[in-house]
């Protein structure tokens, strides 16, 4: 016998639709759950639900397998299945590592789990530890950046579904990388979101992709275990070893236990018993460090967050961009704020905002892992009107220059797939609603987005054609050109060396020492100086101690003396003291 559950508290009526035979009424519990058993309905047999009386059959909410798409029956799914190897494999922790950001869909020609596998050896050459997946939840349509996710169970069917991930997190284990796996909570994408049907899933309040999800409300202890239920299954039957929550801020939540507090401690559970760390990295608009400060100070307990502070220092810096909510950034005083206490608004005035905004880090408490740092990512390169990664506009200098100031400070550092070469290829905003009117309104509103920023809407790509989506494939090819290939190999060196010299890895933000002058900045990582020279011109920076030998540079022709460097334009150097 096989037991059919769903929780529907407010449902009068609830069958169970198989195929080939009669529907079968379900039974409610007190606790709101529908329970049905039937034979012969093992792994691999599509059903669907019935509410009230209703002859459209609906999705299970949880289901774990959508091979006919979001709107298709679901199939049941054995998770025991599966023939892992990855029993030796002990885990990746956060601290110490470097991640890297991934979009299976434009990772590779093909947008599959499986072809992803073949580009490990890559990631491994390279020197990273966790590659993190942009959401795979299964989503309505082809090609999605995966924010549109209904299905908060079932990965993505075109990318390979629920066997294609575990293959690709088995292979991922097979050679050392750790693999955290991006997922949405705060909304239910616009196409194929049965849940709410079913229950109060969602809220009065909305956020700027829809209704909020309902976490204080009645029923709201059901909304959370799905929430909790879905974070627990993929970090144990999908084995992956930790998930970057999608902006938190929108997911409000009064009660006394804070449904992030109430992860963290279900998933510190959960590590307890698999035996390996398991990572929860929140994305995070507020600026403030009582995410990942511990429970027992009074915080949420989460082990990371994403630092945008950090990234808006280094690319304003690197590029001289001051519109919207850049405005604020750009001088050596910001990078120099940030290297020392992670966030430049911590507390202070926010000119985009009209308003002061964010708190202070205690430099002495938390340390600098905490705060996942990136010179790129798909939200900051994919969320600029054409899509156009820094590298379309910066020297090849000033890249290594970002890349080293990003790969030297005391944070948990990201790279966005393709940054390691200077991919030429853009990352822009595509999706493939079949809907047209769902997809109309996306073109539309997305060219009236960026026209208040200032970009003209033939600018635009719409987000519907093919050819966004194709454009924003990696082009591996790449690689194979000298200009790549060097960019790639001073990445591969860089991060060989932050990993060989253990003081540029140092997450205690309370050591770093920052000095800046004219378009130059010096940074003292215990025994090591990183001399930066941003100017279009040569300069002599005098240093803060007897150097020894040159770790590493960006570019020729930097000469060191016992108490000086002489830097090349847009030029710097890793020093030993």
């Amino acid at each position: 016998m096989t037991e059919f559950t769903v929780w529907a508290p407010d449902v009068a009526r609830l069958r169970l639709r198989l195929p080939g035979v009669a529907d079968h009424d379900m039974r409610i519990g007190p606790d709101g759950w529908w329970r049905v058993e039937v034979p012969d309905a093992g792994p691999g047999t599509d059903y669907a639900f019935l509410l009230d009386d209703e002859d459209t059959p609906l999705p299970d909410p949880r289901s774990a397998w959508q091979p006919a798409g979001v709107h298709g029956p679901s199939r049941r799914y054995d998770h025991a299945a599966f023939d892992w190897t990855d029993q030796g494999w002990t885990g990746r922790q956060l601290p110490g590592s470097i991640l890297y950001e991934l979009h299976i869909g434009t990772f590779t020609p093909q947008g599959t789990f499986d072809a992803a596998i073949g580009r490990l050896d890559h990631l491994v050459d390279l020197g990273v530890d966790l590659i993190e997946l942009l959401p795979v939840n299964a989503f309505n349509g082809e090609h999605n950046w995966g924010y549109d996710g209904v299905c908060w169970f079932a990965p993505h069917e075109p990318y390979g579904g629920p066997d294609g991930l575990k293959r690709l997190v088995d292979a991922a284990h097979a050679k050392g990388l750790g693999v955290i796996l991006d997922v949405v909570y705060n909304h239910f994408g616009p196409s194929g979101a049965y849940a709410p049907s079913f229950a109060p899933y969602l809220s009065e309040q909305s956020n700027p992709w829809g209704r909020t999800v309902n976490l204080d409300g009645p029923h709201s202890d059901g909304v959370r275990r799905y929430i909790i239920d879905s974070v627990l299954m993929w970090l144990r039957d999908y084995h992956v070893d930790g998930l970057r929550l999608d902006a938190v801020h929108a997911m409000p939540d009064s009660r006394a236990v804070h449904v992030l507090e109430q992860l963290a401690v279900e998933v510190e559970s959960l590590a307890t018993h698999l035996g390996r760390p398991l990572s929860l990295i929140a994305e995070s608009d507020l600026n403030d460090p009582r995410l990942i400060t511990a429970r027992e100070a009074g915080g949420y307990g989460l082990h990371a967050q994403w630092n945008d502070d950090a990234h808006h220092a280094l690319h304003t810096l690197l590029t001289g961009e001051r519109q919207g909510y850049y405005g604020d950034f750009g001088s050596l005083e910001c990078l120099t704020d940030v290297l020392t206490g992670a966030f430049f608004h911590a507390g202070t005035w926010s000119s985009f905002r009209n308003r002061t905004h964010g708190r202070p880090v205690d430099r002495h408490t938390v340390p600098g892992h905490r705060f996942v740092a990136y010179l790129q990512n798909h939200d900051q390169v994919g969320n600029r009107a054409t899509g156009d990664r820094i590298s379309a506009g910066l020297s090849p200098a000033l890249l290594r220059v970002g890349a080293m100031l990003l790969l030297t400070a005391p944070f948990t550092p990201m790279l966005f797939m393709g940054e390691e070469w200077a991919a030429s290829t853009p990352w822009q905003f595509f999706t493939s609603h079949p809907e047209p009117e769902l997809a109309a309104a996306v073109a539309t509103g997305r060219r009236r987005e960026f026209a208040a920023h200032g970009w003209p809407p033939g600018d635009v790509p719409d987000p519907q054609d093919p050819q966004t989506f194709l454009r924003s494939r990696l082009d591996w090819a790449e690689l194979g050109k000298p200009e790549h290939r060097e960019m790639y190999e001073f990445y591969r060196r860089l991060i060989a060396l932050r990993k060989s010299r253990a003081d540029l890895s140092d997450p205690r933000l309370h050591r770093m020492e920052v000095r800046h002058g004219d378009q130059f900045l010096v940074v003292r990582r215990g025994g090591c100086l990183v001399v930066a020279n941003l100017a279009g011109r040569p300069q002599r920076v005098t240093l803060p101690g007897v150097a020894r030998r040159v770790l590493l540079t960006t570019g020729e022709g930097v000469t060191v003396m016992r108490d000086r460097v002489e830097l090349p334009a847009e030029t710097a150097a890793i020093v030993a003291l």
